[in-house]
């Protein structure tokens, strides 16, 4: 049912992508985006399900490409998160998940540990209750040390009181991603690159494709005038994912609003002075989690992010500008309750991505050491950040449907928070449960 077609000059190891579609094909389930995400639904999906056909539809030329490709590369522990949340509970399944994986498929991961630091004496108290919680999540290894302990682990990291997080690692996850990619392959999964869908509907029944249309009545079409045939959809888009959904009659709400993380990086001659992750306590006044320490796989060290609005969705860079996108965002109402309830911190996160000085100030807390003439300009990531029109961040996932004829054949993920690259197999088990309710595969 599914249609050879041409392979294109982008391969990752393994993962044969399909820019071209030169007929029409159908399909049992289209995943649209090919994220890290949606990589692990349709994985999970070809696995549970292994006598249907599937596709995964990516606008971009590659996979994982933006979120799932720009990240700090974290297998994140679970200490975080408010216990009993599915966000705690998915986090600590999804680390176990990932390690195992990892381990499965000879995907490279150091298991380097985390220090939360606190370096003010009203930081203690924090520190102690995100202690209780991490134990109430079931996080492992988890434990209280002094300024002693913090230098036997970090020798040049200052600080009271640390929470340690063994188990807390790094990964590469666009290489995990491709790798999920090459499983769905195996399973008999087709990936279109290339493929952006501008439109999903119902097929009329008077078409030329009226006998497929019975058994495949949804239309996919790209920006190209390309379409597909399939009984049903997921959509996993990241940062369009409130735009995709609004194709097929959902809710404007909750809206993406994109912000850009700048990172610096510790010269190559420098990096020795950080073995593993080191993170400030968290306040939770703030959204975000602030300047950290971040080894990565190929031995350099990340410094930050900083969190400003980004004027593009997939805006790397600090001039990047998109009208329609800067329009979206400045316009809704959601955002600009955040702002004026924040104001200080954004304002004091806009002067940081300015000026590298405040950066490496914020750095100095942690390791006096380090100084301005340490530290390059790094990568930056956009977040996809859910936002509802009282200005509050979406902390949960977000399932919904479309309108209509359509609505019952459709699932969008509409949100998918951090730590969505740690808990995504985790996450992708909970979508083919969905996935199985609505649409009674």
């Amino acid at each position: 049912r599914a249609v050879a077609f041409p392979s294109g000059s982008g391969r990752a190891a393994g993962v044969s992508l399909r820019p071209c579609l030169s007929l029409c094909s159908t399909f049992d389930v289209a995943v649209v985006g090919a994220g890290i995400v949606g990589l692990a639904a349709a994985r999970e999906l070809v696995r549970r399900h292994p006598s249907l056909v599937f596709a995964v539809l990516e606008k971009e030329k590659e996979l994982a490409h933006h979120q799932s490709g720009h990240n700090s590369g974290v297998i994140h522990s679970g200490i975080y998160y408010k216990p009993g949340s599915l966000k705690a509970k998915l986090c600590v399944q999804g680390a176990a998940l990932c390690y195992e994986y990892c381990d499965q498929k000879g995907i490279p991961y150091k298991q380097c540990g985390k220090l939360i630091v606190a370096v003010e004496q009203d930081e203690i108290p924090r520190l102690k209750a995100l202690y209780e919680r991490g134990l109430q999540n079931n996080v492992r290894g988890l434990k209280l040390i002094g300024a002693k302990e913090i230098r036997a682990k970090e020798p040049f990291c200052r600080g009271l009181m640390a929470l340690d997080s063994p188990y807390t690692g790094i990964v590469n996850y666009k290489q995990v991603a491709q790798s999920y990619a090459e499983d769905f392959q195996e399973a008999g999964g087709t990936i279109l690159t290339d493929f952006e869908v501008t439109n999903m509907e119902m097929a009329k029944e008077g078409s030329s494709e009226s006998e497929d249309g019975l058994k495949y009545p949804v239309i996919v079409r790209n920006s190209k005038g390309e379409e597909i045939y399939c009984r049903h959809i997921v959509t996993c888009a990241g940062l369009y994912s409130d735009r995709l959904s609004e194709i097929s009659g959902c809710s404007p709400e909750p809206r993406i609003v994109p912000f850009r993380g700048d990172y610096l990086v510790l010269k190559p001659e420098k990096c020795y002075m950080v073995k593993g992750n080191i993170y400030p306590v968290p306040n939770p006044q703030f959204p975000f989690l602030g300047f950290h320490f971040t080894p990565r796989m190929d031995g350099s060290v990340w410094l930050g992010p900083n969190a400003v609005l980004a004027f593009k969705r997939e805006g790397y860079k600090l001039f990047d500008f998109s009208t329609g996108d800067f329009l979206d965002a400045v316009t809704y109402s959601g955002l600009w309750k955040l702002v004026l309830r924040n104001l200080s911190y954004g304002l004091s996160e806009m002067y940081r991505a300015c000026f590298l000085s405040a950066q490496v100030k914020q750095l100095q807390k942690f390791i006096p050491e380090v100084t301005i003439n340490d530290v390059l300009r790094g990568p930056s990531g956009v977040r996809a950040q859910a936002l509802d029109s009282d200005g509050n961040l979406v902390d949960d996932f977000v399932f919904d449907g479309g309108s209509g004829d359509i609505g019952s054949r459709i699932l969008h993920v509409r949100n998918a928070p951090s730590p969505a690259a740690t808990s995504s197999l985790a996450i992708a088990k909970m979508i083919a449960d969905e996935v199985k309710q609505r649409f009674g595969l």
